[in-house]
């Protein structure tokens, strides 16, 4: 993957040019990582004969749960994130060392763990998920291999947020990439050439997801940047741990609670017949891309913000707070018009039945109407992760977006069974915790509170 470039200067200089070469490759990372899925799904639903839907239907049923694990994980590792963003800020290259090493071994640690827990839950979780009976056997086949491949699914999002803190999102990007290819071609040599089913596009994912966890690997003990790994210090450091589980432990739980209310919408959706869950399968595959963008700038408002902050630049912390909204807004709006406008050719790719497309594209709509809300209420988190402060809005994603979901399918839902009514329950839930999110930075407003509190300290000296 070439000689390190010098790393991303987030603390000097123009913001605006910058935040796009952060946030459009872990967009692009993100997309990539989710075709992983899609393209299990397209190969099963074309390359399976008759079996096609119930295929999909079992690919998708998983995705709730492995959303929830992955994601609980992945806001962890974003406290690595900005655990060494502020370290770098702040010139503590020891603290810089002591938090990568730390977080590649709680990264494996923590995939060993969830592989053996969840092979024991596997079963059970789905039958509360109420997995057709045709379904459930393949769905519990592809989960169970899934789960096994969980240390290195692990490893490359903790490897990747290392890259991140530093601003290298483009490492990430190439190592998936290239993993991606070996994806696709595996799909299609179990499914079409050994005619292998969910087992087989399963198995080629995970042996993916462990070559990119091993190109990043390699670059981290090559780089020349201050996150180099040495595997002789590979170790926990326990007040490190401390301080990335108290910044990510919140993230990761806002983003499992997330996954926890698709996972009630996903249970409502699957009692309502295959047809719906293959729609609802292709659908988020496609919606899924829009949603990577704009959580792409709250990652980038994040390692922005968590550096400056480092610095006490407080003012750059403001303005990156501005140039994600307006920079995230108009890339936003472009990809929901193209997907929008293609959408039922896009649907089609991943099972071209025609009442599967038209329940499809139902979801799609909904969705991208959802997603301004979810940009405002992404970027706004991102922002106060950057401060350190994780804990209220994850608090307020259980409110708005868990409380909200599951009263809805609980309560509305019963008396008016259809796909469209659940779909409702996405932008209701996600404009309350929009506006949750904003109430709440405009009772914190950190960076005014940290400079007011940096002058009386000057004052009084």
């Amino acid at each position: 993957m070439g000689k390190a470039k010098k790393q991303l200067d987030m603390l000097n200089g123009p913001i605006w040019n910058k935040l796009p070469r952060f946030a459009l490759p872990v967009a692009a990372t993100a997309i990539l990582e989710q075709l992983f899925n899609a393209s299990d799904i397209a190969v099963v639903g074309n390359f399976t004969g008759a079996a096609k839907t119930i295929s999909v239907a079992a690919v998708g049923a998983n995705s709730s749960i492995i959303g929830l694990i992955v994601n609980l994980f992945i806001g962890i590792a974003l406290g690595a994130n900005v655990v060494i963003a502020h370290a770098v800020g702040q010139g503590r290259t020891e603290d810089v060392q002591k938090a990568v090493h730390t977080s590649v071994v709680f990264s494996v640690l923590g995939g060993i763990a969830v592989a053996l827990l969840g092979e024991l839950a596997a079963a059970p979780l789905l039958r509360l998920l109420n997995v057709p009976e045709d379904v459930f056997p393949l769905a519990l086949l592809y989960l169970r291999i899934y789960l096994a491949g969980m240390p290195v699914i692990l490893l490359y999002n903790f490897e990747a947020a290392i890259f991140r803190s530093v601003g290298e999102t483009k490492i990430p990007l190439i190592a998936l990439a290239s993993s991606g290819v070996l994806n696709v071609l595996l799909n299609l040599f179990f499914v079409a050439v050994l005619h292998r089913t969910v087992d087989g596009v399963a198995i080629a994912t995970v042996i993916s997801n462990a070559v990119s966890s091993v190109l990043l690997y390699r670059r981290l003990r090559r780089t020349n940047l201050t996150i180099r790994l040495e595997p002789k210090q590979l170790r926990i450091d326990f007040a490190i741990l401390k301080r990335i589980l108290s910044i990510g432990l919140p993230a990761g739980v806002q983003s499992a609670v997330f996954a926890f209310s698709n996972i009630v919408i996903q249970s409502a959706i699957n009692s309502l017949g295959t047809v719906v869950m293959a729609a609802s399968s292709a659908a988020f595959n496609i919606e899924i891309i829009t949603y990577d963008i704009l959580n792409s700038f709250s990652q980038a408002c994040t390692t922005f913000v968590g550096q400056n902050y480092g610095a006490g630049k407080l003012d750059r912390c403001k303005k990156t707070l501005f140039l994600c909204m307006i920079e995230g807004i108009a890339l936003l709006a472009a990809a929901i018009a193209v997907i929008l406008f293609f959408g039922k050719t896009l649907l089609a790719i991943f099972n071209d039945d025609p009442e599967v497309v038209e329940t499809g594209y139902i979801r799609l709509v909904m969705i991208m109407l959802s997603h301004s809300f979810s940009l405002l209420y992404e970027v706004m988190s991102g922002y106060l992760r950057g401060f350190g402060i994780s804990l209220t809005p994850a608090i307020l994603t259980m409110l708005g977006v868990c409380g909200i979901r599951i009263a809805w399918i609980k309560l509305v839902f019963p008396h008016s069974r259809t796909f469209r009514t659940i779909m409702t329950a996405y932008p209701i839930s996600l404009a309350a915790t929009a506006l949750l999110v904003l109430v709440a930075l405009l009772c914190y407003h950190p960076a005014r509170r940290l400079a007011k509190k940096r002058s009386r300290s000057i004052e009084k000296v």
